[in-house]
């Protein structure tokens, strides 16, 4: 027949479908490019700048973050919060040269993208500067905590796991592990001078200055292979010493994880209720759903 039939469908408790709605919206970058962001909220939030939003991006490797459907964000929707993903440049959401017009010397295209986002979502009444937070891991914690040190003013929260923050350093030293096979993606500081000035610009680590900081969790895994605890630790003491703010600033090392975290069904679930109860409390959103 040429249609797609449901056979079987998982039962989401607590879940009713038709409270939710998605959309595709675009914000216009500042060199005039259309970026895509999905997003999905409660169908009885106001568009009155006060609800708690979450950006979420990575924007790089060719990578695509798919708008699809997770159990996990149903507690943040029911309390209110609008979910959004920043295609931006870096990833290949729109094609080959989506991705090649994000990275090396086009790499910052990928940090002003993603604020051109959070600015969109709030000039049409999504959020507001009080209300709204962005969240990256490893690369995507590279994209988060740049774009925070490129409008610290921004945002409300940052939450960056794994982040790769340290990326002069880490790039510039060939016997740490997959380091000269990053070269292709952010460039080679060694042997090119304007590489090396252009990450320089952009790495988070770098561009610290004494300012106001949003909320930051910071997480990191003891046995990380791909980016060492010492990174975001190192970001935090920095951080710690320069910043001029009374926010939240949380490093959470798990002693017993790599890249991608907790590898346990339960561990993984207490790293997300962690991570909610953090914006929760940052946003101040109530407790209860509705």
């Amino acid at each position: 027949s040429g249609k797609w039939e449901v056979r079987k469908q998982d039962a989401i408790q607590g879940y009713e479908k038709n409270d939710f709605v998605t959309e595709r919206i675009f914000a216009t970058a500042s060199d005039g490019t259309r970026v895509p962001i999905s997003i999905a909220h409660k169908k009885s939030i106001t568009m009155d700048g006060g609800n708690p939003t979450l950006l979420h991006g990575y924007g790089a490797y060719g990578a695509v973050i798919d708008a699809e459907f997770s159990s996990n964000r149903v507690s943040l929707l029911d309390r209110g919060f609008v979910y959004a993903i920043g295609h931006v440049r870096g990833g290949s959401d729109l094609g080959r040269e989506w991705y090649e017009n994000g990275k090396v010397l086009n790499k910052k295209n990928s940090f002003t993208d993603f604020i051109s986002c959070a600015e969109y979502l709030i000039q049409i009444g999504f959020t507001s500067k009080e209300k709204i937070a962005i969240y990256g891991v490893s690369a995507g914690g590279l994209l988060v905590t740049a774009s925070m040190t490129m409008r610290p003013d921004l945002f409300r929260a940052v939450i960056a796991k794994v982040p790769f923050v340290d990326a002069i350093n880490s790039i510039s030293d060939p016997t740490i592990p997959l380091t000269t096979l990053e070269y292709n993606e952010w460039g080679n500081p060694v042997e090119f001078k304007d590489q090396y000035e252009y990450i320089k610009s952009y790495a988070p680590y770098e561009n610290i200055r004494s300012t106001a900081y949003p909320n930051l969790l910071l997480t990191g895994g003891l046995n990380d292979p791909r980016v060492p605890y010492w990174e975001p630790a190192k970001f935090a003491a920095k951080l710690r010493e320069l910043k001029t703010d009374d926010n939240l600033l949380l490093l959470k090392t798990n002693f017993h994880a790599g890249h991608a975290g907790s590898s346990g069904r339960y561990d993984f679930m207490k790293e997300v209720a962690f991570e909610y109860a953090f914006l929760i409390d940052v946003l101040e959103v109530s407790q209860s759903t509705s």
